[in-house]
């Protein structure tokens, strides 16, 4: 029987909350919306997924339409329950990315009433990032949200940055903050603070791992928590971990760059000086997407196979991709390339992936359809091994959020693959 079950907005977050969750002990396995068709149907593989002591499910419904964003949850619901999961950890972005009408919000809603949960924390903390709540505002690296980078993104620009104003738009349900003197009084204090609340979700100051063990052990009885990775950090298994390690592969390298944050530009240009790289031809995808695609392959292939290659769409501010059409274009590209570079005998089989969209449309493309946790690469950021179809080539993939990892990472994260 799994102890918990994680339902992450993207696959990048399911790693971050995996990550962590491995970390503390936990005997954990990442299952791609893509296999929960087959927990559904296989009694033996819900056998086996119910001997980890944590499942996470990634699903790609940060920006989906709310009905589906809010069936695909309730459907991750119903498989984890399906596994023996005992409690439901809500995985959203530490940065809190969603817009007035969700999808935070209404997964939220929708997961707390499937669970009766009539008090449920909200923690997008993740101090390790940069991203802590002091006084009920949201700061990513010392400033306040609205003043990030965060504040022009295309899809989920944050223009407030106190958490119960970006969630009380897209929820009827009551909302209160509870602050950092009341965490720092302990988990006795914290938990009757919460008893004694009659919101419904309670938005809790964190700027500390300290502070996020606290919390974890105040709602230890919550059926439904909710949060940014960081409140893994202070949670507990309660047997140590014993999962099989993941298996590492000795194909060929790449990293596939599709996210346009600030941290990724500044990654690309650190490896644009150190491995062959590509930018993608925004304007030859728009015209002749196949043959973008043909000439991107044919150009990683020629390349030398002693180290990683490099294929990004922002190296700096002037790159970025203004059309979502356009920025969809090139998800749908490096989606494909990973698809033929792993096929068609041409022997990649490592991917260093920067984004959520992205990586949720590589890993599709790939058709894995669960993730073993490997080694931590960054605060978030893990290797992980999976399966292109049932018996299909063994992969080695690292997803990265877009605002995750150092300068680096994308140079740095193969020496735990001995690369």
């Amino acid at each position: 029987m799994s102890h918990l079950g994680g339902i992450a907005d993207d696959f990048t977050g399911a790693t971050d909350l995996a990550t962590n969750l491995a970390g503390r002990g936990f005997d954990v396995v990442v299952v791609t919306e893509h296999g929960l068709e087959a927990i559904e149907q296989d009694s033996a593989l819900r056998a086996r997924l119910s001997g980890y002591e944590a499942v996470v499910v990634a699903l790609k419904t940060r920006t989906a339409p709310v009905p589906a964003a809010v069936g695909a949850s309730l459907r991750a619901l119903s498989a984890l329950r399906s596994l023996g999961a005992e409690r439901i950890y809500d995985k959203y972005c530490s940065t809190f990315d969603s817009t007035d009408d969700g999808n935070i919000g209404p997964i939220l809603d929708a997961l707390a009433s499937e669970l009766d949960a009539d008090r449920t924390v909200v923690v997008p903390s993740f101090p390790d990032n940069g991203r802590i709540v002091r006084d009920g505002i949201l700061l990513v690296n010392g400033i306040r949200l609205e003043d990030s980078s965060m504040r022009t993104h295309p899809l989920t620009p944050m223009t407030r940055s106190r958490v119960a104003e970006l969630l009380r738009p897209q929820s009827a349900r009551t909302i209160t903050e509870i602050h950092t003197a009341t965490v720092d009084a302990g988990a006795v204090a914290l938990t009757e603070a919460i008893a004694a609340s009659d919101a419904e979700y309670l938005v809790i100051d964190a700027a500390s791992d300290r502070h996020l063990a606290t919390i974890a052990e105040a709602t230890s009885d919550a059926p439904l928590i909710s949060g940014g990775s960081g409140l893994a950090l202070g949670l507990t298994p309660r047997t140590p971990r014993s999962a099989d390690p993941m298996t590492v592969t000795v194909g060929r390298p790449i990293v596939l760059a599709g996210s346009a944050s600030s941290a990724t530009q500044g990654q690309v240009r650190h490896a644009m000086q150190r491995m062959p790289h590509r930018k993608v031809d925004v304007r030859a995808l728009a015209t002749d997407p196949a043959g973008e695609l043909e000439a991107v392959v044919a150009w990683a292939v020629e390349q030398p196979e002693d180290g990683p290659v490099l294929v990004y769409a922002v190296a700096h501010p002037s790159d970025v991709i203004a059309s979502v059409d356009a920025a969809t274009s090139v998800e749908h590209l490096l989606s494909a390339l990973a698809a033929r570079l792993s096929g068609d005998g041409f022997g990649f089989t490592r991917f260093v992936v920067a984004g959520g969209e992205t990586s949720g449309a590589v890993v599709s493309a790939l058709g894995i359809d669960q993730l073993v946790i490997g080694p931590r690469i960054a605060p978030g950021v893990c290797w992980a091994s999976g399966t292109r179809g049932r018996n299909g080539t063994a992969v080695n993939v690292a997803l990265k959020s877009g605002n995750f990892g150092a300068e680096d990472l994308f140079s740095t994260a193969w020496k735990d693959l001995h690369l």
